[in-house]
């Protein structure tokens, strides 16, 4: 178990979490195979390293492997003033008429998104016009700034023909939303190897990474091995990888995303957890780490009587509240929500979640973790460390020194308590 600091997760110093990363260790490109990266593996202590296609040999037999489905859309729209300035429109979330993702990419005619503007000083007033073709006719696409909230815009779209869908025409004029970090414009390959094989609901402007390493042939040793497979939805935002800049953590917002769970699942969690028969839980991805333990507190918070089922949400500081009973059972949690969809007749609950894991966080779902390796000075490097104290240097020296590619495109660890 990782052992719990002296200091509460507020006043960790952001300084203990860095390590240098030099740019060549950052990969730009993907490997020609998915599974052909390297994997790390880190078990009470000990690490070995072997290639990804042969992570079934590390994983207990009836683990359940829980993945973030959410797909990545291409988020970045290139605009031109008659003057000549390129103006880039980084579309982050819906925020009207619907928050709704599904229902925002459906919308026809126009929309209205939160966005990230490249170059905003040069936009001043007026619409910018971008001509693209759709299903072989030309398109007119129009972008308004209908408000400035700090770093963000209001962005009114509009286009002509207004019968067509805002996701096709994102499909057709929008670029794959590559993280800073790599230094080049996105390609057509990229369209494929920056998405999961099992992508399913668009929503993300950056691609939970761990899950790029899966292919067909993995799922398919998986089940030899009684290992089963299960998703979660977290739409992830451009604040997941963004380096801490503040001195201390609790001078840090953390960002909210949108986070969804099946009924089916947390009947699958239960079963998972019974005294009788437990078995081990291996997230995905951060993101999916955050998702499952998230819906573990908004559990708590049902049976605390603090569950605000208009808006349920997670808070930053949740899990360190000590008003919220620490002795609830992941069984008890996930029961607690079961019951909310039925009493309320749906099959899905939706909530937001601004849940941060730092050192001191018990985990209450995972029994591990399968991710990349990330940024330093990073929300996601605090995660790690939650899970495997003071040994994520250990884990990442080694990596350095053994010629493992970083972040996004990057190599794979296998992280087991």
């Amino acid at each position: 178990m990782t052992p719990t600091p002296k200091i509460h997760p507020q006043d960790l110093s952001i300084d203990e979490f860095d390590y240098p990363l030099p740019d060549e260790r950052i990969a730009q490109h993907p490997l020609s195979e998915r599974d052909a990266s390297k994997l790390l593996i880190y078990r009470q202590g000990e690490i070995s390293q072997s290639t990804f296609s042969k992570i079934c040999d590390y994983l207990p037999a009836e683990s359940l492997l829980l993945f973030n489905d959410t797909k990545v859309f291409q988020a970045r729209i290139i605009f031109y003033k008659s003057t000549g300035a390129r103006i880039e429109i980084f579309c982050l979330e819906p925020a009207a008429p619907t928050a709704d993702y599904q229902i925002a990419f459906s919308n026809p005619g126009e929309c209205y998104w939160k966005c990230l503007v490249g170059n905003n000083k040069k936009w001043k007033s007026g619409d910018l016009s971008l001509s693209v073709i759709v299903n072989q006719q030309e398109v007119i696409l129009k972008a308004e700034k209908i408000s400035q909230h700090g770093e963000t815009s209001v962005i009114r779209f509009s286009w002509e023909p207004s019968s067509l869908s805002f996701a096709a025409i994102l499909d057709q004029s929008g670029l794959v939303p590559l993280p800073p970090y790599i230094h080049r414009e996105a390609d057509s390959e990229d369209k494929e190897r920056f998405q999961t094989i099992y992508a399913r609901l668009k929503g993300s402007v950056a691609a939970p990474t761990a899950g790029l390493h899966f292919t067909n042939q993995v799922f398919a040793k998986l089940e030899t091995k009684n290992i089963s497979s299960a998703f979660v939805t977290l739409h992830v935002g451009a604040g997941t990888f963004k380096p801490v800049s503040a001195s201390t953590l609790g001078e840090h917002e953390m960002h909210a995303e949108q986070i969804s769970i099946t009924s089916d699942l947390l009947k699958q969690l239960i079963a998972h957890g019974s005294d009788e028969n437990p078995r081990k839980v291996f997230p995905v991805g951060t993101t999916s780490m955050r998702t499952i333990e998230s819906f573990y507190w908004l559990g708590v918070r049902k049976i605390k009587g603090r569950f605000d089922a208009s808006d349920p949400a997670v808070h930053q500081w949740d899990p360190y509240d000590k008003d919220l009973d620490k002795g609830i059972s992941m069984r008890a949690s996930m029961s607690a929500l079961l019951e909310h969809l039925t009493e309320t007749g749906s099959r899905q609950l939706i909530a937001s979640t601004q849940l941060i894991i730092a050192p001191g966080y018990k985990y209450r779902v995972a029994s591990g973790l399968i991710t990349n390796f990330h940024q330093p000075r990073s929300t996601l490097l605090l995660l790690v460390s939650a899970l495997i104290g003071e040994d994520w240097k250990k884990v990442y020296d080694y990596a350095l020194n053994n010629n493992f590619r970083f972040l996004s495109y990057g190599d794979s660890c296998l992280l087991m308590l």
